[in-house]
């Protein structure tokens, strides 16, 4: 369905006349947008029917779109928004930073004091990793949990996003069975292994049954809650992978800083040996991360990998 299809899909929806009616900027540029991007979006979350409204800026919880209209923004830059839009401090702070450059290519000052402020927050982070994205977190969270423990397979759970690379398409909104999505190998989707979310049973049939290197989650439930996890399910996969000598990751992109200060490890009171967080790390800017135990993050450390 192309966008001048979507652009006329509910028309008998007063609720979409309105919307159109307010929104003829919006309508106008995702009819250019449709010229140039597939499906006239440029993230599969801006796909909305009949399109999407293009913002031009925000402040505290509010945006503008092109046409004028403010919106009470809820989703606040996918979660990320911790402080509101345009944050004064948070601005401040940008601006001095492009100030002085905005690629250097070095180490900097600032990397220490933000590493530090992880620390501070989240007792699990013996060790920090910064990466660009929540999907190259959990990636080098994977890999970092199959070179530490020498076994392949990661056990995750159906409706549980953790980023786009390979080893997380499959079992997020389809191939709940772990058949792999379109481009990607067969022998990537065959190790990982997908179970029913809050099945303790299945998890323990699969770390008795498969070679586990690790068991990765959204702790508060896919997709910050949208099918709840408890803080006992996420205890009880403490326990069982401690028992089974696999690894087990908190993707805390969408749930740290929110549920607790520490994230959801904190408030739930789990060690994980790896978590991954994004750009709530960074303000809303995009900026990530891979924290965790200091044995398994040395196995990115020069000295100790001689």
């Amino acid at each position: 369905m192309g966008v001048n299809d979507l652009a006329q899909a509910g028309s008998n929806s007063r609720i979409v006349a309105a919307y159109r009616e307010r929104t003829p900027g919006s309508a106008k540029l995702a009819q250019e947008a449709g010229e140039l991007f597939p499906s006239g979006i440029t993230h599969d979350a801006r796909h909305v029917d009949p399109y999407g409204v293009y913002i031009t800026h925000a402040q505290g919880p509010h945006k503008w779109d092109v046409d004028g209209n403010r919106y009470i923004d809820y989703f606040g830059g996918h979660g990320a928004l911790l402080l509101g839009h345009n944050n004064p401090s948070v601005a401040e702070a940008v601006r001095n930073a492009f100030a002085e450059g905005t690629h250097f290519g070095a180490c900097h000052p600032r990397e220490v004091a933000w590493a530090r402020a992880i620390q501070r927050l989240v007792p699990s982070a013996e060790r920090i990793r910064f990466t660009s994205s929540g999907t190259e977190a959990t990636l080098m969270a994977v890999r970092l949990a199959r070179a530490f423990t020498g076994r392949e397979t990661i056990l995750r759970f159906q409706g549980h996003f953790h980023g786009w690379h390979d080893h997380m398409t499959s079992g997020y909104t389809n191939h709940f069975d772990g058949s792999p999505t379109p481009g990607v190998l067969a022998g990537v989707a065959e190790k990982s292994v997908l179970v029913p979310p809050n099945d303790v049973a299945a998890v323990r049939h699969a770390l008795a049954n498969y070679d586990i290197a690790a068991v990765i989650l959204e702790p508060t439930g896919s997709s910050f809650g949208q099918v709840p996890i408890g803080a006992e399910f996420v205890q009880e996969l403490r326990h069982l992978t401690e028992q089974h000598r696999a690894l087990l990751i908190l993707d805390e992109v969408v749930t740290g800083f929110r549920v607790s200060r520490g994230g959801a490890q904190v408030a739930f009171g789990v060690q994980p040996d790896l978590s991954s967080f994004a750009k709530i790390v960074a303000g809303g800017l995009p900026g990530a991360a891979v924290a965790g135990r200091r044995d398994i993050l040395e196995l990115l450390d020069f000295a100790a990998a001689e």
